[in-house]
């Protein structure tokens, strides 16, 4: 395939270049000026991959790190790296929230732009490090020094074809490809189409090891991709056997037949609240949404909590009888939370049996026989006939998401009150969000693969 145009597209032309440039520039000078006044000893640096030119057009995330010798204390560090960062905004008038990696960094909004402004220690190899963010300005060197320049276009059209499968982004939120990790498939097999080629034929605990360290018995990782700057490190690590499978097939798919359409969003016709409910129903299960505001914290902390709540919501009503087809969880990443549970069967008996000890316990099963009144012998067990307590979903939804109750959940601890003093409970089927960002998370629950083929 003619890879041109899809290039011109996914490219930042020179004006982009030269706008960020110019704001890259901005800030580190105003950083320096600030630490020669201060006294500070700190090297400022751009990272990621705008330093190695492999951004892809419109996705300039600004990557700042300020590096500090390495006898500088690391509350000294976290001090010092917050009072420039922080200056930085105030200057440029931007809008800062307090992250937290490793240690505290700053995530500040300027011009449209999202700047990450990350105080580091100075290292020359990972035996220096004392923190896992140190190891960035490491992997910067490497693509940059190993990466060449033809390579860069190859790194955007993997880029770009991950995004619009989406298995792009090593964020909890994706649990996909990390920016770094594709540079170094590139690395390893020289194009895009190779690493297409390849990746259809990855075998369960594939290898990429560029420096030859032969340090893959470490990881039980299904990809294990040692990461030249660190031996001792799998950059697949955070990628999930999810989108691992996802990647393989929709590369598959692409050697059969290639299409531009695999670098652009898909195109979705069916995005009306009619059809997506038609499609429900079409399904005849029952499917429940709970919503709830989100808690103001950092959006990589939320996720793993909805994960967490939602899992656990299925493994109770399973528990006490109900069938649940599928489980998922979504967030504007602003406001609002919503839980999806679909069930295939939402009614259960008025009566369920309550299992006691085998007959040859005589002291066991007499003193349940006297505890219970309604008891029978089935197969060797005594077992008692109860009326059920929760007969559909939502008789047992109301009653755990109280606060005496809710602790029988593994919940997201910073999603617990938020449920608890304002949670609503809605049927897909009478009720439906009005939000075109949740219209699309529901079309791909309702088709989980379109986006691998095209």
């Amino acid at each position: 395939m003619n890879y041109k145009n899809i290039l011109k597209a996914i490219k930042p032309n020179q004006n982009e270049k030269n706008r960020v440039k110019d704001i890259v520039d901005k800030i580190i000078k105003i950083i320096e000026e600030k630490a020669t006044n201060e006294g500070y000893k700190v090297k400022i640096q751009l990272t990621g991959s705008i330093a190695k030119n492999t951004w892809l057009s419109g996705s300039a995330d600004i990557d700042i790190f300020m590096t500090f010798p390495l006898e500088v204390e690391i509350g000294e560090l976290k001090e010092k790296g917050l009072k420039l960062a922080y200056y930085c905004n105030e200057v440029l008038n931007g809008r800062a929230t307090e992250q937290y990696a490793s240690h505290p960094y700053l995530k500040i909004n300027i011009d449209n732009y999202t700047v990450d402004i990350v105080p580091a220690y100075d290292i020359k190899d990972v035996s220096q490090m004392k923190s896992a963010v140190d190891r960035t300005t490491l992997h910067t060197k490497y693509i940059v020094k190993n990466l060449k320049n033809y390579q860069m276009d190859e790194v955007l059209l993997l880029k770009k074809f991950m995004k619009e499968i989406k298995v792009y982004g090593s964020e909890f939120k994706t649990g996909g490809f990390a920016g770094y990790l594709c540079e170094l498939l590139i690395l390893n097999y020289g194009s895009f189409e190779n690493t297409i080629k390849e990746a259809s034929n990855w075998a369960q605990k594939t290898v990429i090891d560029l420096e030859e360290y032969g340090t893959c018995e470490l990881f039980k990782d299904c990809l294990i991709v040692i990461d030249p700057t660190d031996k001792n490190r799998n950059v697949a690590a955070s990628l999930t056997e999810e989108k691992l499978y996802d990647f393989i097939f929709a590369s598959r798919n692409y050697i059969k037949n290639p299409k531009e359409s695999y670098f652009f969003p898909l195109k979705k016709i069916n995005l009306r609240e009619e059809e997506i409910i038609k499609q429900f129903e079409d399904r005849q299960t029952k499917v429940l949404l709970i919503s709830f505001r989100i808690p103001d914290i950092p959006i990589d902390n939320i996720y793993p909590q909805l994960k967490k709540t939602s899992d656990s919501l299925k493994e109770k009503l399973e528990e006490i009888g109900f069938k649940i087809v599928k489980n998922s969880y979504w967030s504007d990443d602003d406001e609002i939370a919503i839980l999806t549970l679909e069930f295939d069967n939402w009614t259960l008996g008025n009566y369920e049996k309550n299992i006691g000890p085998k007959i040859w316990y005589r002291k066991a099963s007499e003193q349940f026989a006297s505890i219970h009144e309604d008891v029978f012998l089935e197969d060797g067990f005594l077992v008692e006939k109860r009326e059920r307590r929760f007969k559909t979903p939502e008789d047992f939804i109301c009653n755990v998401l109280m606060e005496d109750n809710i602790k029988v959940l593994k919940i997201g601890k910073n999603l617990k009150d938020n449920i608890i003093d304002g949670y609503k409970l809605f049927d897909i089927y009478d009720d439906i969000l009005e939000d075109e960002a949740f219209l699309d998370y529901l079309d791909n629950y309702l088709h989980p693969s379109q986006h691998l083929k095209r």
